[in-house]
C-alpha cells in the first residue's frame, strides 16, 4: 500500500475547494456530483457544463495516475459485484439525503448550510459505526 503524502491531499483538497467555488462563481451552481450527474443524464437543458465536470473529473484522475503519480494506485480487492451493490447503495443514499458527501460537505459547509452540517455529523457517525461493526464482525 502506499505511503499517506499530505503534499498531495492538500494540493488535492485545494483543488477540489477551487473548482467547486469557481463553478460555484461563474455559473451559480453547487459541486454536487450526484446533482451533476444526475442533471447529466435526466433531461435537462444545461447539460454541457455538467459533462464537461464530469469529463474534467475522470481526465484528471486519469493524468495523475499515468502521469503523475510516483507509483501506480493499488488495485481493489472488492469483486465487480460488490462494487456494483455499493455504488448502487450510495445512489440510493445520495437521493435519500438529498445529495453526497461532496455537495453537503464541501459546498453546503463552505456556505454554512445547517442541512448540510446535519448531513455531514450523519454521513461520518454512520461511517464510523459501519467501520466499528464491520472490525467486530472480522474478529469473530
Amino acid at each position: 500500500m502506499t505511503e499517506f503524502n499530505w503534499i498531495t491531499a492538500l494540493c488535492g483538497g485545494i483543488l477540489i475547494g477551487l473548482s467547486a467555488t469557481l463553478l460555484l462563481l461563474f455559473n451559480g451552481r453547487i459541486a454536487g456530483i450526484s446533482g451533476i450527474f444526475n442533471g447529466a443524464i435526466a433531461f435537462a437543458n444545461d447539460k454541457a457544463w455538467r459533462w464537461l465536470f464530469l469529463i474534467g473529473m475522470v481526465l484528471g484522475g486519469v493524468i495523475y495516475e499515468y502521469l503523475l503519480a510516483p507509483e501506480p494506485t493499488p488495485t481493489s480487492v472488492f469483486s465487480p459485484w460488490e462494487m456494483i451493490i455499493g455504488g448502487f447503495l450510495v445512489g440510493f443514499g445520495t437521493r435519500m439525503g438529498s445529495g453526497c458527501t461532496s455537495g453537503h460537505g464541501v459546498c453546503g459547509l463552505g456556505r454554512l448550510s445547517l442541512r448540510s452540517l446535519v448531513a455531514v455529523i450523519t454521513f461520518l457517525t454512520t461511517g464510523i459505526m459501519t467501520i466499528i461493526v464491520m472490525r467486530y464482525i472480522s474478529s469473530l
